[in-house]
């Protein structure tokens, strides 16, 4: 389908930005790597009055590190973060689970931060974003702000950055010698996770000493598998992680769709977090 019209702004610094997005209100809707926005502008699911192409902003891509805290621009490529020395030594999740994104084309034109901005529960990235315990940094007319990923994510499609600010960067606290996973079932290649596991474990003495574990699609928003991560805690062996996993989709309120039941999602969540863990522990 064809978009609907819609003025168009390519602010060159970020001051330029949040003065843009600041006058526009809530008419305006920001561009980044586009694998989000223009499926909904085609599909004619969003009609924005301005749409705001950050993507030529200098400053807002790359990694870099401060201290314990690993740093990625809100404009690097999904297929950046997955073949970052950083990323991958420090934040391994994220590079496992961004490689399972979409297809090659849209990982070189996605972007971490788009992807978060979004604030699709069936999308890959925000359930990692959780289990990482990620803080995410914006900037509006007021200043910086930090957002802890829990606080992020508001309903489906909804996240709490104000109509006039702008995602910068994501925070990730380094996480050297946990193990990680993340499993996700879906129909076809390339197509949304049906449900989705971010597992992240730390164990000592051969039991998992702690534990998140992220959900993608078992709600409105993406979500912490909480009493799993408390029942993970001591186990040790490949029974224990699967009686703790039966407890990873209370709380949570799966849809229903052409897809699957809110049923078979509980069960999938169930499954994927028995496998994810065992992986991540080196016993699956």
């Amino acid at each position: 389908m064809i978009p609907p019209a819609f003025d168009y702004a390519r602010p060159t610094d970020l001051d330029e930005a949040v003065r843009t997005l600041a006058d526009a209100g809530e008419d305006a809707k920001v561009l980044a790597g586009g694998q989000s926005l223009l499926p909904l502008l085609r599909l004619r699911l969003a009609f924005p009055e301005l749409v705001v192409d950050v993507g030529r902003i200098p400053g807002l891509r790359g990694v870099r590190e401060e201290g314990d805290t690993l740093v990625i621009g809100a404009l690097t490529t999904h297929h950046d973060v997955i073949h970052d020395p950083l990323v991958r030594r420090h934040a391994g999740l994220l590079a496992q689970a961004t490689e399972t994104v979409a297809d090659p084309a849209v990982r070189h034109r996605g972007t971490l931060g788009g992807s978060l901005a979004h604030a699709d529960p069936a999308g890959d990235l925000p359930a990692v974003a959780l289990a990482l315990d990620a803080e995410l940094v914006a900037v509006g007319p007021g200043g910086r702000r930090t957002i802890p990923a829990r606080d992020f994510f508001a309903d489906y499609l909804q996240s709490t950055l104000a109509p006039n600010e702008l995602l910068v960067e994501v925070r990730l606290p380094k996480r050297e010698g946990w193990g990680f996973r993340y499993e996700k079932f879906h129909r076809v290649a390339q197509s949304w996770a049906m449900v989705g596991v971010a597992a992240l474990v730390r164990r000592e003495n051969g039991h998992i000493a702690e534990a998140r574990i992220g959900l993608t699609n078992m709600g409105a928003t993406p979500l912490r598998a909480s009493a799993a991560e408390e029942a993970l805690v001591g186990a040790g062996d490949a029974d224990a992680v699967a009686r703790a996993a039966q407890s990873a989709a209370e709380g949570t309120r799966p849809s229903r769709d052409a897809s699957a039941s809110p049923e078979y999602r509980a069960h999938l969540a169930r499954v994927l977090t028995k496998r994810a863990v065992l992986a991540a522990t080196g016993t699956g």
